[in-house]
């Protein structure tokens, strides 16, 4: 029987480094005695002492205890918490330096995976930087050796959930309440069985989604009630899978809803429905992204990826007609019963796995004049792979990844297409998190 590698112990001191670049995740890389190091919480141009998190082959990592010479991009974190919790990794850096990094992500991830430099490079769309945030699903644990409750989110690269009383960057309806979430799961008879609460807000409230693995009692179903009704929250409860999620308080329609004022929409969504985490900016992109697209009253356009219509309705009041695809299903509903909300009776929405071929899909019938894709994190490789099929006279991409963002824009290159403009979105501020856009036109 083979040895099991002794697990290399890390030096208990602090160690000093200089910090010469910052990497993708939003770390400081310096070198010691010529190996690379990764440091949480470091900037390029400091000068920090660390101590060891992981000693690897290759490289080392580690988190800043001290700051000896610091950047002026450094700024004092709202958090107390900044550096232990992962739900930020960028508040000790300024805004400014957050989003130029991002927009240097951006263009690095298009040169080196795509080849391709944008004629064009946008000015970034910038929100607020706290309290932006309206979805978020916070762990739970009840800690039986100390006999307290711990919510949040988890602590940079390891699973235990970082000890914090508040979150600056949550919606403050709930991130300022943290104290009493604790407070109300420990007075709970099933507090050891429950792991998560989900967040979500929209324009006309907020609704907590409590996850709990057994029955609840009467009593604990009206503690939660009592504690929603008092903070003006929605409960609902989860029992099992996302099907088995249920609106508890008040009585009426599992939906909240958010306004799009600039085209006089509203759209309605269940709390655990995909919606944009940041309104401010999704009301700026949404607003570009038809910008670009220029569309013409006479048009036929395909939304890919749609989700629940949160481009296609905005899309469909301004051309002839608006095709939307989505994978799943439950959103596809969702953005039909959206367009007869709202009046709309020249949007068609499809489901349909945008992975597979789609030459025999009734939704690719037809031609389009021009395309909006907002893809997962996994891009759009097989559709614009067959771009040409379309022949749109512009593609709008608006992307979360940059590295399939520039991976597709390389082959959108191939098949024909140029990169007239490139920028980033600051949907998640605090965060490395790079939301892009690029817009393409034929040679």
């Amino acid at each position: 029987m083979a040895r099991r590698k002794r697990k290399q112990s890390l030096p208990v001191d602090p160690v000093s480094i200089e910090i010469t670049a910052m990497s993708h995740d939003g770390r400081g890389i310096g070198r010691i005695e010529g190996k690379t190091t990764f440091v949480d919480s470091a900037l390029p141009g400091e000068t920090v002492r660390f101590v060891y998190t992981q000693k690897r082959g290759k490289f080392d990592e580690g988190r800043t205890v001290e700051v000896i010479q610091a950047s002026s991009d450094r700024v004092e974190p709202r958090c107390a918490q900044a550096n232990i919790c992962g739900g930020c990794s960028l508040q000790h850096m300024s805004p400014d330096a957050q989003i130029q990094m991002k927009q240097g992500v951006l263009l690095e991830q298009l040169q080196h995976f795509g080849a391709l430099q944008p004629q064009e490079v946008l000015p970034p769309l910038t929100g607020p930087v706290y309290g932006y945030r309206r979805k978020a699903r916070l762990g739970v644990k009840f800690v039986i050796k100390k006999e307290s409750v711990l919510v949040g989110f988890r602590e940079k690269r390891n699973s235990f959930l970082a000890e914090i009383d508040q979150c600056h960057v949550l919606a403050e309806e709930v991130g300022l309440r943290f104290p009493e979430l604790k407070a109300l799961i420990m007075s709970l008879q099933a507090k050891n069985s429950i792991p998560q609460i989900e967040v979500a807000k929209g324009d006309d409230g907020v609704a907590l989604i409590v996850r709990h693995l057994d029955a609840l009692s009467e009593q604990d179903q009206l503690a939660l009630q009592a504690f929603c009704e008092q903070a003006e929250l929605q409960l609902y409860l989860q029992p099992g899978g996302n099907d088995t999620v249920h609106k508890v308080w008040p009585e009426g329609e599992a939906r909240l809803s958010y306004r799009l004022p600039r085209f006089d929409l509203q759209m309605k969504f269940h709390p655990t429905d995909f919606t944009q985490v940041n309104q401010d900016i999704n009301q700026d992109m949404i607003a570009t992204a038809l910008e670009f697209m220029d569309v013409q009253s006479d048009e036929r356009i395909l939304d890919l990826f749609c989700g629940l219509g949160n481009f296609t309705l905005p899309l469909a009041t301004k051309a002839a007609q608006v095709v939307g695809v989505e994978g799943d299903d439950a959103m596809v509903v969702r953005g039909r019963e959206n367009a007869e909300f709202n009046g709309l009776n020249n949007v068609t929405f499809y489901g349909a796995d945008l992975t597979k071929p789609f030459d025999d899909q009734p939704w690719a019938q037809g031609g389009f004049d021009k395309i909006l894709i907002d893809p997962p994190r996994s891009g759009a490789l097989e559709i614009v792979a067959k771009m040409t099929v379309f022949k749109p006279k512009r593609i709008v991409y608006v992307s979360c990844n940059p590295a399939t963002l520039a991976r597709d824009a390389g082959e959108l290159k191939k098949q024909g297409y140029k990169l007239l403009k490139a920028g980033v979105m600051d949907m998640f501020p605090h965060t490395t998190h790079v939301e892009s856009i690029a817009v393409f036109e034929p040679e």
